[in-house]
Order: structure tokens, then C-alpha cells, then sequence
């Protein structure tokens, strides 16, 4: 083995390696495990997220695979419909100044496969460097002709049962990408805006109950005004109670509109009435409904105001009952020119009480960064109710279980109050919807245009189009565990791998994908998607704060494994950004956290940290130590396994002959079987902190620090029998490959490196075989040995005794002793007897003798172990006089650090002034002062004493 761990030499090539070798793929043997990916945009690259996701579902396959199951792990990536759309049409504009209405549809789309066959793997050579072991030969595209096949079966069926129906409903609408997106893909931010407050007059002579010919209603929005149909007031407000079912004449355009009653007025804000504007708000629209109010849109699409507005009833059926004349003066106007027009003609006609400015809330699309406008539009609805009560049922009955049970109440609630699902789209880029139009408008849903004539009896001079639309990515999505199986096909893959085992997903997702997948395949299939679900956090920055661009704490995985200088850490943080004084302070912060830039760390190193931050809260701080910290750990296994090969390879190991074995042999031999224990419980349980804990504690504490050392004394005695020889070198190599195996699904790739060279050793590897293939430990109660544990730990407690008697007299760590133990049992003298080599060896002794009467004790040094005394004699051992002025020098450095931290902190201005973190840091530092001149007196007061 190299002296040093590089992991960026042996990731590659294991990777490459395993893949070649097809390991990825199910056994067939076994009981079956699968997992679905959730299928990451082909135009993304891998994000904390993503990484953090991925080093979970891949220590559980490789986990599931070493217990001898036939594991799928199926990959694929979703085509992504706004993201890829947007990505191609700025590539063409950059490239040849074109739009696509320039290329038109066919062309266009074309464009967009050729993008992603020649750049839509960024992401899956991302995957590979974590060392996702996915079955790369089965990997799918929600958009490849299978997976199409499945889709049009789908919606075809749902319309057929009067599942999915068309219809004019209020959408989230981006008038910039002009199209309807999901809730998931708009971003609420918070800013200042105005409220502005405006009298309404009552018509037909009306007033109110304090005299006024007026009402007064508050907006945000004042173009939606001329959208207005009615004004509600709570029907518990007696001071409005009186003009229930009056009329308002609409300022500006001069229509009569009803004051209807509504709890939805808050009595207590403002003056409690409330325009209801249905077609221009999510809110009014629940409103309309409940009280029959029409639907008239003034926007269009690009979200200027209308010529002639659009009116309808409820069922999105034309009003030919009301007038659609709105004001020539906005015609064509930008809906937030068109604002300030209509607040400057309302004061101009006196009817703006006031403006207020308030923080508000608004809603923007994510991937444009527009304002989103809701709009009325024609779309395509799946009615959910009669789906969503299996999917409930599924989640009550325990089909489906969620880990931990706590967000099963997030799924509840959303499923019981589930909206119907609008999923269609206005791109070009996705799964065309398949229905076709006559002339007329009627349509015909098939999966074909042959089809359709052929199901509705059409005849051959009927011309057909079809519709412009395509499908939500969500709904494509929710057939994921059984379309990439080969769904509507009854393949052996859907019989094997469905239900599969588990989704593992953020929280944030549970209603957008999860919920859609449960309630899709149990519709589809009969069998619920996945038998459990685990939740993980959402990724963060070491302060909580969520990982963005534009905060600039971006962290990019890649970059953690191969490291990266400051000036390119800092280029990737603030590229792109318009405002140059903020890209200027995200620098700035940049290179006060990354001085040197990222070193390298490895793939390992940043898995097993993953890992270790995996606990069952929402929200995943990663922390930069933690990653060094574990970087570290991957170095003490790699120098602990070169120990082991120094002092095995070209030995007896007693895989034949008649073995020894020593206390510290029996004693890791049983603490292993605990480990074993735990990390497979752990990992059962979805611990994956747990887990990862319980392996860090055993290598570093256990093996490495203790056993490694306690072996020293038996391979390195000439005295020592060959059978003990042999018994020592035995159990190393046999642990250490225990612990390899254990390590491979948080660790692959350095498990896999050194396994290839003890293996052999430990006589447990075949000819070309690999660690991801060889079973998982199965600790083994006979193998206990509750008494080395305890006898271990007596001598683990004397040798740290004697250790913390040399830190505390300032005694070098080499320099040779005489021990005294004292006041102990009579298995205290026993475990004297049997350990003595043990002893002289790690505590760097002359001798270790029991003394049987305390009273005779000389002046030492001592520590306790349980009830007995390790007394270091500290005659001629220091110079007491010297040792006595040193520690008083000490003490006095010490008094004036402290006397400096008290009179900063005694300073009342200082304290009011400064940042209460600043402040938090000098109390820290004042605190451990303390305790370090605590420790530096108890020493001057044990040699004063001597």
C-alpha cells in the first residue's frame, strides 16, 4: 500500500472497475430490494442535496446487497420541461439568434434531443463520482419512447373513468415562460409594497349604517379592480349587515356588483370589506364559488391588461349576460403600468382614501423570476378525490409506512384537502398531451390520431389537430417505480422489484411527488410504490441558513472531494451576479471562510459525513470540521491497515495452525460482534448517524488506539509463543476485514482498496472477487467475552492513569517508570499478574508492583481506577524546586490573561455595544482560562505537596 491515502488515485479506477464488472446490476438470487432514484433534471448537476440523498440510497443498497439480497437500484433523470426548455432557447438564441417560434415546434424540439445527447449526462458522471451503484444498463429518461407508452396509457385510462377533464380554472401563471407551473416551482419572498385603500360608492342610493354612500376596500393590486364581481363583508359585522345584497357601482368601469356575506372579510382588518376579484386571485376564487359570483378576466398572457375582458360562470362557461367593456385608457398596458394609471385616475375621481406601505408577500416563478399572476386559463385537471382516499387508506393501514412516523401527519394533511391537479403545461418540451380537435373544438383523447378516429367513429375528412399542450413533469414522474420497470408491459423486472422497498426523499416533496406517486400506482398497478418512506433534512450551511446563489454559501460536492482554490471558489460563488457590491461582500466572506481555498477531502470522506449528519431532524447543518474530521478518520484506517500488512503479508497468520490468542485478541474479537450488532440495527432503523457513530468509535478508539498498540507487546516479544504470534496476526487481519465490510456502504471506495489486500490474509476472497459482494458481519453472542471487556477496560484505565500523571507532573512521555497499585480487590492483583507486559509496554514502565498496605505508600503522584490507586513515586523523578517556579510563572500569565478578559467584560459599554456573539466569545474564552489555571493550581498544590 502507498504510504499515503490518495483517494483521487483509486475512486476513478474502482469505479470504472465495478462498473465494467457489471456489479451494479441484481444478483437474482435473494429476496428483493429496490430503490427508485428520485430522477434528478438532465440539465442539472449534482447539488449538497443531491449528494447528501444519493450517499444514503447507495449505503443502503450496497448495505442490502452484502446481506445477499437482489438489489435494483434504478436510475434515470426527468427531462425537466421549463428548465431544459429555457436552457435550449437561451443556447439557440446565444448561437444562431434565433427563437424557437424562428425554428418552430418540430425543429426546436429536435434541437433539445440533440442538447441531450451531447450534454445531458453532466449529472449521471456526477453520480459515478459519489459512487452511486446504480444499474447503469437499465437507466431510463422520462422521456424515452417506454416510458412515453406508459404515460399516454395513463392518461388515456384516468380520461376514459372521467378522471382527467378540461376545464377553465384559476392557475399559477408565469407571463414570462407563458405557461401554468406547479406550487413547487414558485418562491415566495417577502418585501415592502403599498396597500392602497379605495372607496367603493354604494349603488341605487345606498348607505351605510354610519351614513356614507360608500364602502372601503383595500388592494394590492389595483389592476385586478376592473376584474372585480362583488365586495364581501363578514355576515357577522353588524355594521354592514344592512347592505347584504346591495349593489356597488365598480369605479372605472361602471359595473354593478353585488356586497355579498363571507367569512373570508376579516372584520377586524381594515374596514372588513374585501374585493373579490375570482379570476385574479386563489382566495376570491374559493369565494366566487361559494357565492356564484362570475369569473371575469382582464389579463392576458403576457399579463397586460385586456381590450375586452373575458366573462364566466363557474363551470368556465361564456356570460354573454355581461358586459366585457373595460376602460380604452389600459388597453395593452403592462399590468404594473396599468397599476399606477388606476391609482392615479381613482385620487384624480377622489375615490383613494389612502396608501399604506406594508411587507408583503409575493409569489415568483424560479426559474424565470417573474412575478406569478394568477390567471384563468383552458387546462388539463386530474380530479384526485377518488384517488386520494386508497393512498390515504394505504398510509392508515401501515402499507406504506413513513420513517420517522411523524410526517405521515404532513402527508394527512395534504392529502385530505388535496385541490384537483392541474397538469398541463404550455411548452414544447414534454409529453404531448394526446388529445386531438376537430373544427369545433370537440375532442377526442387516444393514444394516437389513428386511435381516436378509430374510437369515436370519425371519418377520414375530419381534420384533427393536436393539442399544443404538454404534461406536468410531475405527472410523468408519478409513474416512476412502475413505468421504469416496464409498465403497462408484465415484465419479470415489475413481477421482481414491485412495490419497491423504499423511497428516501426531502420532506419538501412529500406532496408534489410522493403523494402523487402512492396515489398513481395504486391506481395502476394494485400495489402501493414503496413500502417505507424515508425523510431525510433539507442540506444547510454550518449557521442554518438555506444554501443558495444569491446568499453565496453555495457549497458544490464535487469541489469537497477534489478540493479548489480560493480564486475559482470565489469565481463559481459570484459569477453571473448583476450587483457588483454584492458580489464583492460574497468575496469577501468567501475568503474569510476559505482562506486557502478546499483542500481535497474524497469521495469517502464527504459520504461518511453525510452520513453522520443524517439524524431524523428537518434540517441538516453541514459543518467543515466535521468533513476534515473525517478525512482524518479515512487516513487512521488507511496507516492502521499499513500497520496491519508491515507486520502480516509473508507471515503465518493461522488460517491452518494452532492459534493463541491474547486478551486484547478475545477483547476486540468481542467488542466487534457489539459493533456488528449495532451497525446492522442501526442501519435497519434508518440511523445512518447512529450507524456511522458506532463504526467511527470502533476503528478509531477500539482498533486503532488500543488494539493496534496492545497487539505491539505480542509480535514484537521474542519470548512470545508462535501459536500467540500467530493467534495476534490472526485477529488483526480478520478484524480489520470485518471492519471492511461493515465500512463498505458508508465507505466504498478505500474499503474496496484495502480489502483487495487483506482479504487474502484473512482467507475470504475469491479469484477477482469484490468486497461489494461479500457478505455483510453477522456478529455471533458465542464469541462474547464479557470478562476481556472488563479486564481490558482495568488496563485501558491504569495506562490512562499513568498517562494523566505525566501530562499533569510534566513528565516526558518516554521517560521509563515505577507503578504502585493500591487499595484494590483481589481481581485488581490478578489483573496485575496477567497484564504486566501489557502494562510495561504501553505505559513506558520500569516495573508495576501491587502494594498490599496503603500506609506505606511514598510521596506520588496519584489517580484512581474504579477503587484502586495508581501512585506514580515522584522521588527523583522532577525537580521539584524547578517544577514549582515554572508553574508559578504559568499561574502568573494565566492571572493577567484572565484579569484582562474580566476588566473587557466588566466594561458595560462594551458589553452593550459589541455583538452579542462577540461578547458570547469573550465569556467562552474567560471560562476556559478559568479551567486551565484550575488544572495548572491542582498541579502546583501535588508537587508542593511531594
Amino acid at each position: 500500500m502507498d504510504k499515503t491515502y490518495q483517494p483521487e488515485q483509486i475512486e476513478t479506477r474502482w469505479y470504472q472497475r465495478w462498473e465494467a464488472d457489471n456489479r451494479f446490476a441484481p444478483s437474482g438470487e435473494g429476496q428483493p430490494f429496490s430503490i427508485m432514484i428520485p430522477p434528478p433534471n438532465v440539465t442539472g448537476s449534482l447539488h449538497m442535496g443531491h449528494a447528501f440523498q444519493d450517499t444514503i440510497m447507495d449505503t443502503l443498497v450496497r448495505y442490502q446487497r452484502m446481506k445477499g439480497r437482489n438489489t435494483l437500484w434504478q436510475v434515470g433523470t426527468d427531462h425537466a420541461g421549463i428548465a431544459t426548455q429555457m436552457l435550449v432557447e437561451r443556447k439557440v438564441a446565444a448561437e444562431e439568434g434565433k427563437s424557437r417560434h424562428d425554428l418552430g415546434r418540430e425543429a426546436f424540439t429536435d434541437k433539445i434531443w440533440e442538447w441531450k445527447q451531447e450534454s445531458g449526462g453532466h449529472i449521471t458522471r456526477q453520480l459515478r463520482r459519489m459512487g452511486a451503484s446504480v444499474d447503469w444498463t437499465r437507466e431510463r429518461f422520462t422521456m424515452d419512447d417506454g416510458f412515453y407508452k406508459a404515460v399516454q396509457e395513463v392518461f388515456v385510462r384516468l380520461f376514459d373513468e372521467g378522471l382527467i377533464y378540461r376545464g377553465k380554472r384559476l392557475v399559477n401563471w408565469d407571463p414570462t415562460l407563458h405557461t401554468a407551473i406547479s406550487d413547487l416551482e414558485v418562491e415566495n419572498k417577502e418585501q415592502q409594497g403599498q396597500f392602497w385603500h379605495f372607496r367603493y360608492p354604494l349603488a341605487d342610493g345606498a348607505r351605510t349604517d354610519a351614513g356614507l354612500d360608500h364602502l372601503v376596500v383595500a388592494t394590492t393590486r389595483p389592476e385586478t379592480l376592473l376584474g372585480d364581481t362583488g365586495v364581501a363583508v363578514n355576515p357577522d359585522d353588524p355594521r354592514y349587515a344592512s347592505l347584504i345584497g346591495k349593489f356597488i357601482e365598480l369605479p372605472l368601469v361602471g359595473r354593478r356588483i353585488p356586497v355579498v356575506a363571507d367569512e373570508h372579510a376579516d372584520m377586524d382588518k381594515g374596514s372588513g370589506c374585501v374585493k373579490i376579484t375570482p379570476a385574479h386571485d386563489f382566495n376570491d376564487y374559493e369565494v366566487g364559488k361559494r357565492q356564484g359570483l362570475a369569473l371575469i378576466n382582464v389579463m392576458t398572457p403576457e399579463a397586460t391588461i385586456r381590450e375586452r375582458a373575458e366573462a364566466f360562470d363557474l363551470q368556465g362557461r361564456p356570460r354573454d349576460d355581461i358586459d366585457p367593456a373595460l376602460p380604452a385608457a389600459y388597453a395593452g398596458l403592462d399590468r404594473y403600468a396599468a397599476r399606477e394609471r388606476i391609482v392615479a385616475d381613482m385620487e384624480a375621481a377622489g375615490l383613494l382614501e389612502k396608501t399604506e406601505t406594508i411587507t408583503n408577500t409575493l409569489p415568483y416563478g424560479d426559474r424565470s423570476g417573474d412575478v406569478i399572476e394568477p390567471l384563468l386559463t383552458d387546462q388539463w385537471f386530474v380530479a384526485v378525490e377518488t384517488l386520494a382516499k386508497p393512498a390515504i387508506e394505504a398510509v392508515e393501514n401501515g402499507d406504506i409506512q413513513f420513517v420517522p412516523k411523524n410526517y405521515e401527519n404532513m402527508y394527512f394533511a395534504w392529502m385530505r384537502d388535496l385541490q384537483d391537479w392541474c397538469i398541463s403545461r404550455q411548452l414544447w418540451w414534454g409529453h404531448r398531451i394526446p388529445a386531438w380537435y376537430d373544427a369545433e373544438g370537440n375532442v377526442y383523447v387516444a393514444r394516437s390520431e389513428a386511435e381516436a378516429r378509430d374510437k369515436y367513429g370519425l371519418a377520414a375528412d375530419v381534420a384533427l389537430a393536436q393539442d399544443e399542450d404538454v404534461l406536468d413533469t410531475w405527472f410523468s414522474s408519478g409513474l416512476w417505480t412502475f413505468g421504469t420497470l416496464g409498465w403497462p408491459e408484465p415484465t419479470p423486472e415489475l413481477a421482481t422489484f414491485h412495490p419497491s422497498s423504499v423511497l428516501v426523499t426531502g420532506f419538501d416533496i412529500i406532496f408534489f411527488w410522493v403523494a402523487r406517486m402512492i396515489m398513481m400506482t395504486l391506481k395502476f398497478t394494485g400495489e402501493v410504490p414503496f413500502r417505507q418512506v424515508y425523510v431525510h433534512g433539507l442540506v444547510r450551511d454550518a449557521q442554518g441558513q438555506k444554501m443558495s446563489k444569491s446568499k453565496g454559501n453555495v457549497l458544490d460536492p464535487i469541489d469537497l472531494i477534489d478540493g479548489i482554490d480560493l480564486d475559482s471558489l470565489v469565481a463559481k460563488r459570484t459569477g453571473n451576479m448583476m450587483q457588483p457590491q454584492k458580489a464583492k461582500a460574497i468575496a469577501k466572506a468567501t475568503q474569510a471562510e476559505f482562506p486557502e481555498g478546499i483542500e481535497p477531502h474524497g469521495t469517502d470522506a464527504l459520504r461518511f459525513t453525510f452520513l453522520s449528519l443524517a439524524t431524523t431532524g428537518r434540517d441538516v447543518k453541514f459543518d467543515m470540521g466535521r468533513l476534515d474530521g473525517f478525512r482524518n478518520f479515512c487516513n487512521k484506517l488507511w496507516n492502521a491497515s499499513r500497520y496491519v500488512l508491515m507486520n502480516t503479508e509473508g507471515e503465518d497468520v493461522g488460517l491452518d495452525g494452532e492459534v493463541e490468542l491474547s486478551l486484547a485478541d478475545r477483547w476486540i474479537v468481542s467488542r466487534l460482534q457489539r459493533t456488528e450488532r449495532e451497525v446492522t440495527r442501526t442501519l435497519d432503523d434508518y440511523r445512518f448517524d447512529l450507524a456511522s457513530q458506532a463504526l467511527y468509535e470502533f476503528v478509531w478508539n477500539e482498533y486503532c488506539d488500543w488494539y493496534l498498540e496492545l497487539s505491539k507487546p505480542v509480535l514484537w516479544d521474542d519470548n512470545a509463543s508462535p501459536a500467540a504470534k500467530r493467534g495476534t496476526r490472526r485477529t488483526l487481519v480478520r478484524v480489520l476485514e470485518a471492519i471492511l465490510r461493515l465500512a463498505h456502504p458508508m465507505m466504498p471506495f478505500i474499503s474496496e482498496e484495502i480489502w483487495q489486500r487483506v482479504a487474502p490474509l484473512a482467507g475470504t476472497a475469491a479469484e477477482g472477487a469484490s468486497l461489494m459482494t461479500q457478505p455483510w458481519p453477522q456478529a455471533d453472542d458465542a464469541r462474547l467475552d464479557e470478562t476481556a471487556e472488563r479486564d481490558i477496560e482495568w488496563l485501558k484505565g491504569v495506562i490512562v492513569a499513568v498517562r494523566n500523571i505525566r501530562a499533569e507532573m510534566n513528565l516526558a512521555p518516554g521517560k521509563p517508570l515505577d507503578v504502585l497499585l493500591t487499595k484494590g480487590g483481589d481481581a485488581d492483583r490478578e489483573r496485575l499478574v496477567a497484564n504486566r507486559r501489557f502494562l510495561a509496554k504501553l505505559a513506558k514502565l520500569d516495573s508495576a508492583e501491587w502494594l498490599d498496605d496503603p500506609a506505606e505508600a511514598p510521596l506520588a503522584a496519584t489517580q484512581l481506577v474504579g477503587d484502586m490507586e495508581v501512585l506514580v513515586p515522584m522521588a527523583g523523578l522532577i525537580d521539584k524546586d524547578a517544577e514549582l517556579k515554572r508553574l508559578g510563572k504559568e499561574l502568573d500569565k494565566q492571572d493577567k490573561f484572565i484579569g484582562g478578559l474580566e476588566k473587557k467584560l466588566g466594561n458595560e459599554s462594551f458589553v452593550a455595544k459589541a455583538p452579542a456573539e462577540v461578547v458570547e466569545k469573550e465569556r467562552a474564552k474567560l471560562a476556559e482560562a478559568q479551567a486551565s489555571r484550575q488544572v495548572l493550581a491542582e498541579q502546583r498544590d501535588k508537587i508542593a505537596a511531594l
